[in-house]
């Protein structure tokens, strides 16, 4: 699928104007109701963009996604439209560009709140048990280790950070605050329905989802939809279930491979971010690769 794509590091299409170019993704404007998400092959460690592209990293992304989307369309509804790329862009060499790897949405506002879902104990939920005995302020069981599952999945929310910065973790009596107390139940209660349904789906075909974010986003009449993307190898630690053991960190379908390698290199993960040895960059790309495969064979 990715392999036949070129690699794309930014896009800058002459016939939409540009709303906003994130770690990945570079967002454009596509009319009254609708904006065009092109996914990049940028890859994104310690909240800093590296210099080296995985090539069809972003093909696969915007694959992952669309294949959740419409998987969990049951759930609750999302950004996806029937419009095609051609439906908005005219020009044959922006479309051959942005084949596979872009998608006309509809235009919501994001609500500010990172939903995150975690199923385990790892990365910066492992770091907080240890110091605390609690998950985000959540009381777990004593003698819990690295990577074990957890009691029951819980839902720790993040509040979104200014560029440049971390998304902070939050109690939900802040998202109650942010969002207000119904609307703030109704995020809680879908993302971990949505984390329950693909783990338990991802699990069948030999992939753990040991945790995921989710972002979603409201209609001018207050309706709550699905947005960004959804349950791929940036937003989540996919874990293969056939050398999964509590104890040890797992290895992953996800960029925790390349963050493994940066934390041996002498880098403050500031701005500019180091270039990657051509064999970590190909490893990465396989990975991906892989994890798209599984879940969508």
């Amino acid at each position: 699928m990715a392999a036949a794509q070129p690699v794309v590091f930014e896009t800058h299409l002459k016939s939409l104007p540009l709303v906003h170019r994130g770690k990945v993704r570079d967002i454009y404007d596509a009319g009254p109701e609708h904006l065009l998400i092109v996914t990049s092959d940028r890859l994104s460690a310690f909240d800093v963009v590296l210099p080296d592209p995985i090539p069809g990293k972003g093909a696969v992304l915007n694959g992952i996604s669309r294949f959740w989307f419409e998987k969990t369309a049951h759930i609750i509804p999302n950004q996806l439209t029937d419009l095609a790329i051609e439906d908005v862009i005219k020009d044959p060499a922006d479309q051959a560009l942005l084949r596979g790897r872009a998608v006309i949405v509809k235009k919501l506002r994001a609500l500010p709140v990172e939903a995150v879902a975690r199923g385990y104990l790892i990365g910066s939920g492992w770091k907080d048990y240890q110091a605390t005995g609690s998950l985000c302020g959540i009381p777990l069981p004593r003698g819990m280790v690295q990577a074990a599952k957890l009691p029951e999945p819980l839902f720790t929310p993040a509040s979104k950070a200014p560029k440049g910065q971390h998304d902070e973790n939050i109690d939900f009596d802040q998202v109650r605050d942010l969002l207000g107390g119904e609307l703030a139940d109704k995020v809680r209660d879908i993302t971990l329905r949505i984390y329950s349904f693909a783990a338990q789906y991802a699990l069948e075909r030999g992939i753990i989802i040991a945790d995921t974010k989710f972002e979603f986003g409201v209609d001018k009449s207050g309706a709550l939809f699905l947005i960004d993307e959804v349950l791929t190898p940036d937003s989540s630690r996919f874990w293969p279930a056939d050398t999964y053991q509590a104890g040890i960190s797992p290895p992953s379908f996800d960029k925790q491979y390349v963050r493994d390698y940066l934390e041996t290199l002498d880098w403050g993960k500031k701005a500019p971010g180091p270039k990657l040895p051509a064999e970590v960059i190909q490893k990465t790309a396989e990975k991906y690769q892989e994890a798209y495969t599984r879940l969508t064979r």
